[in-house]
């Protein structure tokens, strides 16, 4: 199971002749998956993707820049999700709150998101509106400092600070993630920080420190703009000419080399937050999503928890009913990929307890590996969730963006879908044996004051955090 966004796939009964073909070890069916496109390059480097469909009268424009928290530095955190918040205080000729009355006033919708690699902007509007969509994209890429000053930006950077209080901070469980990250990554791998980045990293950002990165990253010859939907491809590249042909092309990026992290043991580790019932999270380095063993491990993410027949989610839910909850899946990004399972008790059962069944359903898939039928149950829904991904012009629009930016090929989808299709039981069971080792971190979220309710208290080190609120400290034991 694929964890990018921790969505959970939802299983499906496969057909009895695919069932049978795949219980034979038979190659799966060709894909008939296609998305019309067009391609080209203004000579300014912006990469423009043209896909007609007139199935409903919207149309979606989607800009991906390829960049995000991975291409900041340390004590300079928090930029790239930072920026996001300023697109949308306005440009030099789109003033602010015009954007939101031209998509959402007139039956459309508008947002932004930022991870490690990539930050994304898209507006979803009837077909007719797609020239004015088009125009206020242009205007923040190409003039958006224009309007930048001093007054916008601390507003801006107030309301980071405030979601990253709301979201991380003062959520239960909300620190997890980036202590398993600390843990994992050493201090120097730009994906060891958070998206959202720290509170004094953020504090200490100047308008000049955002403006230089956004010079840097923000060109046309750095983005991916997609154009999905109900539109005339003749008229779109002449608005696309337009507005978007007078931006000038940007520096060329030095984008990082991240190695992946390898862990020489266990850790574990304890972390008292303010909840009322203990969590267990265990992690271990995996591979990015281009690397080819990514698809077999989102399959076994998805053989063993999801459905109530999933291995996990059988054993500690309903066999043994030690969990309230268990999932397990690979979360995959551009350089860098982990596999990670998650575990809540249920009352009178421990986190040890949760971390002694977990390791005895690895173990066995490791031994024994899984069956032709489990794998068939989760391939299809794997396929439904990717297909059914597929249906929205945004999500074909994010589809072709992601393979343009990535793999320079919007058509990647196809390799995508091909090597999802193609897992085998016995590539579950060897990247099972590859990956899921004794080197991983465990990280038990306990109750204030309850140390002891850690999984294996006794080897686990407490980790604390430090008075500004974004760093941690992690004991060894």
């Amino acid at each position: 199971m694929r964890i990018t966004r921790f969505a959970v796939a939802v299983a499906l009964a496969l057909p009895p002749a695919l069932a049978a073909q795949q219980q034979q070890g038979a190659a799966p069916p060709k894909s008939n998956i296609n998305i019309p496109l067009q391609r080209y390059t203004l000579p300014n480097g912006l990469t423009v993707i043209l896909s007609e469909d007139h199935a409903t009268p919207m149309a979606t424009v989607d800009v991906w820049y390829h960049v995000g928290s991975k291409n900041e530095v340390p004590g300079r955190t928090g930029f790239a999700h930072m920026f996001e918040h300023v697109m949308f205080t306005g440009s030099k000729n789109v003033p602010y709150g015009l954007h939101d009355r031209l998509t959402g006033g007139v039956g459309g919708d508008n947002n932004g998101g930022t991870e490690n690699d990539r930050t994304g902007y898209y507006e979803n509007v009837p077909g007719n509106y797609l020239e004015s969509a088009l125009w206020m994209e242009a205007d923040r890429m190409g003039w958006l400092l224009d309007k930048l000053d001093e007054s916008k930006f601390k507003a801006q950077r107030d309301i980071v600070q405030n979601e990253r209080r709301q979201r991380t901070d003062n959520v239960p469980y909300g620190r997890a993630f980036e202590i398993l990250t600390t843990a994992t990554y050493p201090d120097s791998n730009p994906y060891s920080w958070p998206v959202v980045g720290y509170l004094t990293d953020l504090q200490s950002a100047t308008v000049e420190d955002v403006k230089n990165f956004f010079r840097l990253y923000y060109a046309p010859s750095n983005a991916t703009l997609a154009i999905v939907g109900d539109f005339d491809p003749k008229q779109a590249r002449a608005w696309v000419a337009k507005y978007f042909g007078d931006i000038p092309r940007g520096k060329p990026i030095v984008r990082p080399k991240v190695a992946m992290p390898k862990l020489t043991s266990e850790t574990h580790l304890v972390y008292e937050d303010r909840v009322q019932v203990p969590r267990l999270y265990v992690q271990w380095p995996s591979v990015p999503e281009p690397n080819g063993d990514d698809a077999a491990l989102s399959m076994l993410g998805a053989v063993i928890s999801g459905p109530r027949t999933a291995r996990l989610t059988k054993a500690l839910v309903y066999d043994k009913q030690l969990a309230a909850s268990a999932f397990a899946g690979q979360n995959s990004r551009e350089q860098s990929g982990e596999f990670i399972s998650v575990m809540t008790p249920r009352p009178g059962h421990t986190l040890t307890e949760l971390e002694a069944e977990m390791d005895s359903v690895i173990a066995k898939v490791k031994r024994d590996g899984v069956t032709p039928e489990e794998l068939a149950r989760a391939k299809a829904g794997q396929e439904f969730g990717f297909i059914s991904g597929l249906e929205s012009n945004l999500g074909k629009a994010e589809i072709l963006a992601s393979g343009n930016a990535y793999y320079n090929d919007p058509s990647h989808y196809k390799k995508q879908y091909a090597e999802l299709t193609s897992v085998t039981p016995a590539d579950i069971k060897r990247v099972a044996n590859k990956y899921l080792t004794a080197n991983r971190v465990v990280l038990s979220v306990v109750p204030m004051g309850k140390a002891d309710m850690a999984s294996k208290p006794e080897k686990s080190g407490k980790v604390t955090v430090s008075a500004d609120g974004g760093h941690y400290t992690l004991e060894k034991k």
